[in-house]
């Protein structure tokens, strides 16, 4: 609600009467956090954790009103680099052997009373109106309680706005949190039920160690868990309470929107957006972290024990959202809890898809699966073919009876046949009805049959408690609402374990057949201009193949050389910026190349028969995905790798054995405003964007985000982005909106114009 500043009197936050646009979200820094960075190697502080010591905000460090170090890089296994801040004589801010002082919390908190008081005001009123405007039409009110420093808070406001009797609270324990919250779970609720506050743990059936290895891994695109985990066991245990399938209730919840984009767009109250049939209020929504923290010290509130490790969140041990030096800071002390999670990854994938599994768990390959491709032991159980008219599914060895699954189907326009065979069924359906809504209802009730593991979800979603697994699996009276079937995939094992086809073969994925480019043709044509095409070396295919890179790359246009050829050559051919500029007209023009960036995640080593398998998939033969591979390694010959830093091959004799893509070593801001605006330009005018978005490779888009063409992440984007604001404000304004989530183009601008800046 309120803007702050860093209070260098007391070490603390300090509230002001402005209203906050954006919050850099800080959190208090104890002394595990300290030790945990190397801190004690240039700075006296006592080893004690009942007071912060400075105030973190991403990576960097403030004590007493001043950034002193910053954090770089960081992973599960590796410790993130620190760096100290200096001033303008090049010393240290603050100098080795200085004695740090903890936060003065007391005049801190006696500061900010007055608008922590407003504040709470406001906010319990919120609580109390949305109270009084449902309370005779709805079955329950209930606080979503995590045990993080949100839900804390909000649980105390809800104390505060209602009578103890007119809420319930459910813990949704997904068997996944840190043993601290475990702690604050206990004496919550001992609190709770001394207030006559009824308190409820939800909880699957599922240990989530049974149920990586029945899904496979979460990741970014499949995130199972929090359906399986905690949405489905919080609805089941509401219902059981109240002994009501179709109750309608109201979950107080402490979403905030500075924590995320998607967040930011939230409505203070909603209806069926989180759950379906069920109101939502988020009653700290336009809270930041600091006046989260202001209220916990204020009202001595518990504290989670995992805050003062380092961990800016107390949500699961391994989540596939987390990522760099959090995942250290859980490491180092739950190594037991992660490593129950990282050896099942290790189990469930296939080391033919690996070059080593310290790799793909560090550098985020498990959080990016998105389907069943990579895991051991895997087979297809539902497959699809066309013929003599008819779509054929196949199940094979299915794990739950269709003819229960089959009741969730009204009488469907088409006539089918159902062939039972001895390890499965056959079901054939007219290809002229298979693209309707209703064959897709069908396809999904075979879905469901093949994979069902008795999650509940589908159980949780049916709001007429026609669905059970309490007493083994059985459906009665259904009414077809239609619920269990807006599940992604029709279930969601099915959808985790699904082996991508290829679908539709991309006959020109394979641009460059066998003669991708070498260094000497592309030095060649530099220097000759239109001459090289009467005066060189090539064979007629290497000719065509080289013509192909070349138009792709928009460097010649009917064997003429462009405008961009001139640029190119005039800011010098062999830089990292001709070549950063190159890249990006190749990522939009040919579809080899992007593949590779779409593909090949920066950082993580491929072994050459994973590439080759995901090229197969993709609707590659196998002597395309040998000549894609091969090519890829030509590439690496060119600048695009010795400047511009595009990838690396390691071979064995002359054999490829992995193929790695790298960060760009880009130091030219310019190529990246480049890339945004063919970015803004290939999504339709998509002028105004986030940076969120930019990092989020998982939406489909013709576009290509240039963090994905360049392998930048959220630290080199924010430096990126400011400098070009500073630099050149007539093209570009980033903000930190929200952790510098508002990047805006200027629509009456053009890639063409950028490149004028040369």
């Amino acid at each position: 609600m309120y803007a702050y500043t860093h209070d260098k009197q007391t070490g603390g936050l300090l509230l002001n009467n402005s209203t906050t646009l954006f919050s850099k979200e800080p959190r208090p820094v104890y002394y595990h956090e300290l030790d945990i960075l190397g801190f004690d190697r240039h700075w006296n502080y006592a080893k004690q954790d009942k007071l912060p010591y400075m105030w973190a905000e991403a990576n960097c460090y403030w004590y007493r009103g001043s950034i002193v170090a910053k954090t770089k890089g960081g992973s599960l296994y590796t410790a993130p680099e620190l760096e100290f801040a200096v001033d303008a004589n090049n010393a240290r801010v603050l100098p080795d052997g200085e004695t740090l002082l903890p936060v003065d919390i007391a005049t801190m908190v006696q500061k900010n009373r007055e608008l922590l008081e407003v504040i709470e005001q406001v906010t319990a009123k919120k609580i109390f109106d949305a109270y009084k405007r449902h309370h005779k039409k709805l079955d329950v009110f209930h606080v979503a309680f995590s045990g993080g420093k949100d839900s804390i808070v909000l649980l105390e406001l809800v104390k505060k706005a209602l009578p103890r009797s007119s809420f319930v609270v459910v813990f949704g324990d997904t068997g996944m949190e840190f043993p601290d919250t475990y702690d604050v779970i206990d004496k919550l609720e001992e609190q709770c039920r001394a207030d006559g506050i009824e308190f409820y743990r939800a909880a699957s059936h599922l240990k989530p160690e049974e149920s990586w290895r029945l899904f496979g891994p979460p990741s970014r695109v499949l995130r199972w868990c929090c359906s399986v985990h905690k949405s489905a066991p919080q609805t089941l245990k509401l219902r059981a309470v109240l002994g009501k399938n179709d109750y309608v209730g109201m979950a107080f919840v402490g979403v905030r929107a500075h924590e995320s984009v998607s967040r930011a767009d939230y409505d203070y109250e909603n209806y069926s957006k989180k759950q379906k049939g069920q109101y939502s209020h988020n009653s700290i929504l336009e809270w930041t972290s600091a006046e989260v923290w202001l209220y916990v010290y204020t009202h001595g509130l518990v504290i989670n024990e995992t805050y003062k490790k380092g961990n800016s969140r107390a949500g699961c041990l391994c989540c596939p959202m987390g990522g760099g030096k959090s995942d250290y800071f859980r490491n180092l002390y739950y190594t037991a809890e992660i490593e129950k999670y990282t050896d099942i990854i290790r189990d469930k994938v296939d080391d033919n898809y690996i070059t080593s599994y310290e790799s793909y768990i560090t550098n985020g390959g498990w959080a990016s699966r998105g389907s069943g491709r990579d895991l051991k032991d895997n087979y297809a159980r539902y497959t699809e073919e066309t013929k003599d008219g008819f779509l054929q599914i196949t199940i094979t060895n299915p794990s739950s009876n269709w003819r229960e699954w089959i009741k969730t189907l009204g009488e469907l326009p088409f006539e089918y046949t159902i062939k039972v065979q001895k390890s499965g069924c056959a079901v054939n359906i007219p290809v002229r009805a298979d693209k309707t809504p209703q064959a897709k209802l069908l396809k999904q009730v075979f879905l469901k049959a093949a994979y069902c593991v008795g999650c509940r979800v589908c159980e949780a979603s049916c709001r007429y408690g026609c669905i059970s697994f309490k007493d083994g699996f059985n459906i009665e009276d259904c009414v077809h609402c239609g619920q269990c079937h807006t599940i992604p995939y029709g279930c969601y094992v099915a959808d985790c374990l699904k082996i991508p086809s290829g679908g539709k073969k991309m006959k020109s994925l394979n641009t460059f057949e066998e003669h991708a480019p070498k260094p000497e043709w592309i030095s060649d044509f530099f220097n000759k201009h239109n001459s090289f095409f009467q005066d060189n070396q090539l064979g007629p295919n290497q000719l065509t193949k080289f013509k192909r890179f070349l138009s792709d790359a928009t460097l010649i246009s009917k064997n003429r050389v462009t405008d961009f050829t001139e640029l190119i050559t005039k800011t010098g051919w062999e830089t990292e910026q001709a070549w950063g500029l190159i890249l990006i007209q190749l990522a939009y023009n040919n579809p080899q190349v992007r593949w590779y960036i779409e593909n090949i995640s920066v950082g993580a080593s491929y072994t050459r028969k994973s590439v080759e398998e995901m090229l197969i998939n993709a609707g590659q033969s196998d002597k395309m995905a040998k000549a894609i591979v091969l090519a890829f390694k030509r590439l690496c010959d060119l600048p695009f790798s010795t400047k511009l830093n595009f990838g690396t091959v390691t071979e064995k004799g002359r054999l490829i054995e992995t193929l790695t893509r790298g960060k760009s070593t880009l130091t030219d801001n310019r190529v990246v405003l480049y890339a945004l605006y063919k970015f803004a330009e290939a999504c339709e005018g998509y002028y105004q964007f986030t940076l969120t978005r930019l990092l989020d490779h998982t939406i489909e888009s013709v576009g290509i985000s240039p963090t994905q063409i360049f392998g930048f992440d959220r630290d080199d984007m924010e430096k990126i982005l400011l400098g070009l604001t500073a630099k050149y404000p007539d093209f570009i304004n980033a903000t930190f909106t929200h952790d510098l989530d508002k990047i805006t183009l200027r629509e009456d601008k053009t890639s063409s114009d950028v490149l004028t800046l040369f």
